[in-house]
C-alpha cells in the first residue's frame, strides 16, 4: 500500500505544480489495469498560450524533482502545442485549448476513472490493531 500512497502523492504534487501556473481543465484519469494502460494514472490540463504551456511544464518537473523524480521521456516541450511528460506511473499531458480539443484523450480514455484532485489528497485511514483494542493513552506524571 506504500507505493500507492507514494503513487498518490507524486500525481498531486504534479497537479499542485499545474495548478500554481493558472493551468485550466485539470483532469485525472485514472486508468484501469485490464484496459492495456501502460501507466496508471493520466494527468491532463490546459495552457492558454506556449509560454503558459512551458512554464506549467517547467512547474511539474522542478516540482517533482524535488522529490527524486525526472521523466524517463518528454515531447513536445519546444513546440508548446502539447507537452508530455512521462513519469512511467503516472503521465502528464499538457495542451494548448485546440490540441486539447483534437486530441480529445478523455474521449479515448472514456473507460478510466475521472478522480478529482482532493480524492488524491484525502489521506489515508488508520487502521486500528488487530485485536480491536484502543490505543493505550499515556498520562504525565504531576510534578
Amino acid at each position: 500500500m506504500k507505493k500507492a500512497n507514494d503513487l498518490k502523492r507524486q500525481v498531486n504534487e504534479a497537479i499542485l505544480a499545474c495548478q500554481d501556473k493558472k493551468a485550466e481543465q485539470v483532469t485525472i484519469l485514472e486508468l484501469e489495469k485490464d484496459s492495456g494502460a501502460f501507466t496508471d494514472y493520466f494527468v491532463m490540463c490546459s495552457g492558454t498560450n506556449p509560454r503558459q504551456i512551458q512554464a506549467i511544464a517547467d512547474a511539474v518537473d522542478e516540482r517533482l524533482e524535488a522529490f527524486g523524480l525526472r521523466p524517463t521521456h518528454t515531447e513536445g516541450y519546444k513546440q508548446a502545442e502539447w507537452v508530455l511528460l512521462d513519469y512511467v506511473d503516472f503521465v502528464v499531458h499538457i495542451f494548448s485549448e485546440n490540441a486539447r480539443r483534437y486530441y480529445d484523450l478523455e474521449r479515448l480514455w472514456k473507460s478510466a476513472t475521472r478522480l478529482d484532485p482532493a480524492e488524491l489528497r484525502a489521506a489515508p485511514k488508520r487502521r486500528r490493531a488487530a485485536s480491536g483494542a484502543a490505543p493505550k493513552r499515556i498520562r504525565k506524571k504531576k510534578a
